[in-house]
């Protein structure tokens, strides 16, 4: 989502100060429901332009970035645990006076979304949640190294690293690998762009704290039990939800779809086969028919 394609604006809410992007030009909103977007580990905003844009006229959407991560600063009291995050989106929702909204969340925003739906069920119409970070032991081998971002000592180590123009590029070329099913169907546009947002992080000092101490808040929040268990929240979750998954998802396995489907009150699911961790951005079009179905179900 370039800056051409987007208004952004901040809004305060407890411990932090958030950016929130709505798209530009989309069009009149009259007669939409109110929808929020909750990225991902490591991502932006700008994970959701392509679904945005192919609800326009359905869903007024806008979409945060987390403390720490895109425009939104480092929260105050430094807490990125998975609850200092939902504390950020209800502060927000709440701020905004826009619930309750079509929730929409990808990996460690669907945890959020969990979490947040499970407390605030007044804040939440329905729930799309594309390869949730929910607890799956044990990972799949390839998520192991965003599971070593936790570890002490990391942040030194990666501040020692080289940040020069290879680098961004190479650095860039192993995230899409690992998040995309086919990272060679990208158009030269979204990779151009994929690199600019890896640099601009990069150029943010608090950025790579934010990546470690979330990444920490995932495995704190994995351990939890009782009331606080993710998996124990998902099953108190009233309003309807998608579940997306992709067959090629490195990060999410899909064996945690038939638990989530279980979990979940209301489920409905679509699995992508050649979709990876991010299918919002790499098959947009199908997933936006399945929110469709999904909305108007709420409706009905």
């Amino acid at each position: 989502m370039s800056s051409a394609e987007q208004q952004v604006r901040t809004v305060e809410v407890p411990g932090a100060v958030l950016a929130v992007h709505r798209p530009a030009g989309a069009g009149s909103t009259d007669g939409c429901e109110p929808g929020l977007f909750v990225h991902g580990l490591g991502g932006s905003a700008g994970n959701w332009s392509a679904l945005m844009d192919r609800l326009s006229g359905l869903v007024d959407g806008e979409a945060l970035d987390l403390p720490g991560f895109g425009r939104s600063g480092p929260p105050a009291d430094g807490n990125l645990s998975l609850s200092g995050h939902v504390r950020a989106v209800i502060g927000y929702l709440e701020a905004a006076g826009r619930g309750p909204v079509h929730l929409f969340g990808n990996s460690l925003g669907g945890a959020v979304s969990v979490r947040l739906a499970a407390l605030r069920p007044d804040l939440v119409r329905s729930l799309t949640l594309v390869s949730p970070a929910l607890p799956e032991l044990p990972p799949q081998r390839s998520a192991w190294p965003t599971g070593l971002l936790a570890l002490p000592g990391l942040p030194a180590l990666l501040r020692r690293l080289p940040a020069g123009r290879r680098d961004a590029e190479a650095a860039t070329e192993d995230l899409l690998r690992l998040v995309y099913g086919d990272p060679a169907g990208l158009s030269p546009t979204a990779r151009a762009e994929a690199v600019a947002e890896y640099r601009h992080r990069l150029a943010q000092p608090h950025a790579m704290p934010a990546l470690i101490g979330s990444a920490r808040g995932i495995v704190s929040a994995y351990t939890e039990r009782g009331d606080q268990a993710l998996w124990r929240q998902a099953e108190q979750v009233a309003a309807p939800v998608l579940l997306v998954y992709g067959l090629r998802d490195r990060l999410v396995a899909y064996r945690s779809a038939r638990r989530a489907c279980a979990a979940f009150a209301d489920a409905r699911l679509l699995v992508l086969p050649e979709s990876g961790h991010v299918a919002m951005m790499e098959h947009p079009d199908a997933v936006a028919r399945a929110v469709r179905e999904l909305i108007a179900d709420t409706a009905r």
